[in-house]
């Protein structure tokens, strides 16, 4: 894979689980939103809100500053204050998914050789968003899956409905043509 091949599905994968975060967030009540299944559990207002300022930390001058920014207080995405509404809450996620589109799509094939720093640690491009799409992935399957937990049968599946598997692949074989008799 060449390196905009490379840049091109990195786009892919980020909208990708911007989109699976957002199609589970628009089915959530406030009270779900905010709802921790436990003292010692996250909400999932309290995710969205770590991976908002995750992002913003880890992606504001990607190319040219340490990903650990000085304004970043970790401990208080983990904390709802007051001033933490849905609303506020999803503002920030929205900036962060600003920031992450706008220096995600600068980067060019030249740069995934280029090393930043995350909290000092030297990491290639490629590694840097390697690590964050991952971290990114952890956290968007926890928002599905308490979402999901939480809302039951009012879940509206992200993907191939249970017992729909067969008119799926059917689907892909009139599209693409029938891999499975090639087995």
């Amino acid at each position: 894979m060449n390196g905009q091949a490379y840049l091109d599905e990195m786009k892919d994968r980020y909208q990708s689980y911007q989109s699976m975060a957002e199609k589970t967030l628009t089915q959530l009540s406030d009270d779900d939103f905010f709802r921790q299944p436990t003292p010692h559990d996250n909400s999932i207002a309290i995710t969205v809100k770590h991976l908002a300022g995750n992002s913003r930390s880890r992606w504001r001058n990607f190319l040219t500053e340490d990903g650990e920014k000085p304004d970043r207080n970790r401990d208080t995405e983990f904390e709802l204050s007051e001033s933490d509404t849905r609303e506020s809450i999803m503002a920030a996620w929205r900036a962060s998914w600003e920031i992450i589109e706008s220096e995600l799509g600068a980067l060019t094939e030249a740069d995934l050789d280029r090393t930043v720093t995350i909290r000092g640690e030297p990491h290639l491009v490629v590694q840097a968003l390697g690590r964050n799409l991952t971290h990114l992935a952890y956290h968007v399957g926890q928002i599905v899956w308490l979402a999901r937990h939480l809302l039951g049968d009012k879940w509206q599946t992200l993907s191939i409905p249970k017992g729909s598997s067969q008119a799926q692949n059917d689907r892909y074989a009139d599209k693409f043509g029938d891999w499975q008799k090639s087995k």
